[in-house]
């Protein structure tokens, strides 16, 4: 894949999107965008303010009015629009999003920008089934029903890791409602969601209906999720950062929607098909360099299957090809960062000292030296209550741990304070269901890990948060339910007047 652009051109006039077009930061501090497969500087753009955040949202909030009064037909005409102009620029896209996050371009290019494109298509229909509860007389003199209502600016935040589908999750749910929206990226990772935004201009969506504001969390996204006009903060990210936004906005009054950190288990019964459970172990915990909070990351293995399932799961792994992103048959790209590749050494480095590294656990030297490159790695032999089994590591790494019974295998996936996903391999139906049922997270997948689909929601139990991304539950975050009630008697004096006043 050539590069179609040039990224200095592309954002010449800023790194910021406020009112439909590109205008630089001011808060006086730069930025630089940095290819972690080189460690070469790509682009320099100026942080925003305070001052930018305040221009995005009074920008989103002058737009307001008129796409919330838009009709249903016509917020979704414009999103069929835009999701043809993503879908023609899908290859500088897939460019973009490798070379800002290192992630194999196969990946970019069959996961993440498609998926981008089905979702602007999902939510061009979805923007025409906004319904309430249907009209009924319940107290036999009133008919009541039930509005839905956009609620107005929505400031967004939204992690690195998936910085294009992150950003189409946080806006198309909160556009197609009627809203309108400020979103800020990682700072690390700004391309994509500000070609985004371009490209949603392209498509005719009105000025300030989408903005984005790349600059620090400590400035711009604190000011942002405390700004008096906005009426609602989705945030996507750690557990640990999220506890820090829900701090300021519960501070404020306003609607929350949290999808935090994850700790996946993989389940794997003693009748499952071992070879689709390696298989899937393998893709499961490396998908995306496995910066991926819904990764699986705890494999439980029933006893028979353990020794097989851990050989299969090393002889697989050291297989994957570790590369060039931009290499067609790269495997596995590198870390975010040399911060991030450094973060998951430690967990080894220090696993080492209670569990064994069974493949894996090293940095590649030679030509991937300058990159944030680590080998797939698999450990085995750690106690439950161990850091590399709690902890959320965000890398190419997959704990192993064996269990005897189905009661222990379930409660060993349900020991972490983490909720968003999981999976359980089984070949029986009434085993599969029992964990479908008791493993306590907000997607469970049977005999497979990680496909995601617009239909359906992507939310959390306990520390992983609350609210829903895409599928029609996600307008539940998006929309006010309003109750509406009409008198149908014609009469001024009601009977429960003489509750305040006079007799019957």
């Amino acid at each position: 894949m050539g590069n179609s652009f040039q990224v200095q051109d592309r954002f010449a006039d800023g790194a910021q999107y406020i009112g439909g077009r590109l205008r630089p930061g001011t808060s006086g501090r730069s930025h630089d965008v940095v290819n972690p497969a080189t460690g070469k500087t790509v682009h320099t753009y100026e942080l925003a303010g305070t001052a930018d955040v305040d221009a995005a949202v009074a920008a989103a909030r002058a737009a307001f009015p008129g796409w919330s009064g838009a009709s249903p037909a016509e917020r979704s005409e414009a999103l069929h629009r835009f999701a043809a102009v993503l879908a023609e620029q899908a290859d500088d896209f897939a460019y973009a999003e490798s070379l800002q996050c290192g992630k194999p371009v196969k990946l970019s290019t069959e996961f993440d920008v498609p998926g981008t494109v089905d979702n602007a298509s999902f939510f061009a229909g979805a923007a025409r089934h906004l319904e309430g509860k249907s009209a009924a007389e319940y107290d036999g003199v009133h008919t009541s029903y039930v509005r839905r209502e956009a609620i107005g600016v929505i400031g967004s935040i939204a992690p690195w890791n998936y910085p294009l589908q992150m950003a189409a999750w946080k806006v198309l749910p909160a556009i197609a409602a009627g809203n309108t929206i400020v979103l800020k990226p990682a700072e690390i990772t700004p391309l994509t969601s500000l070609m985004f935004a371009q490209a949603a201009t392209e498509a005719g969506i009105p000025d300030g209906v989408i903005n984005i504001v790349n600059g620090a969390g400590k400035d711009a996204g604190e000011h942002l999720v405390g700004h008096p006009d906005v009426v609602m903060t989705s945030f996507t990210g750690s557990t640990a950062v999220g506890k820090r936004v829900a701090e300021i906005a519960t501070s404020t009054v306003k609607r929350l929607h949290l999808e935090l950190g994850g700790k996946a288990p993989f389940v794997v019964f003693d009748d499952a098909d071992l070879e689709a459970a390696v298989h899937g172990a393998v893709a499961g915990s490396l998908i995306n360099t496995g910066q991926d909070c819904t990764a699986a990351t705890r494999a439980y293995v029933q006893r028979p299957l353990y020794d097989a399932f851990v050989q299969g799961v090393a002889e697989l792994m050291e297989t994957v090809r570790v590369g060039d992103p931009f290499a067609p048959a790269t495997d596995l790209g590198p870390l975010i960062s040399h911060a991030q590749r450094d973060r998951v050494a430690g967990f080894v480095e220090r696993a080492r000292a209670y569990a064994t590294v069974v493949t894996g656990g090293e940095a590649p030297g030679g030509e991937l030296a300058a990159g944030a490159y680590y080998r797939p790695t698999l450990i085995a032999g750690a106690a439950q209550d161990s850091e590399i089994v709690q902890a959320e590591i965000f890398g190419p790494v997959l704990v192993v741990l064996p269990f005897d019974t189905d009661d222990e295998g379930i409660a060993l996936a349900n020991d972490t304070p983490y909720g968003l996903a999981a999976s359980a391999w089984s070949r029986d139906l009434y085993r599969a269901n029992r964990a479908t049922r008791e493993i306590k997270a907000g997607c469970v997948w049977i005999n497979d890990h990680i496909p995601i689909i617009s239909e359906m929601p992507h939310g959390g139990y306990k520390a992983s948060g609350f609210g829903k991304d895409m599928s029609s539950y996600s307008f539940e975050e998006y929309t006010q339910v309003k109750h509406v009630m009409y008198d149908n008697t014609a009469v001024a004096r009601k009977d429960w007047h003489r509750t305040i006043f006079g007799d019957r």
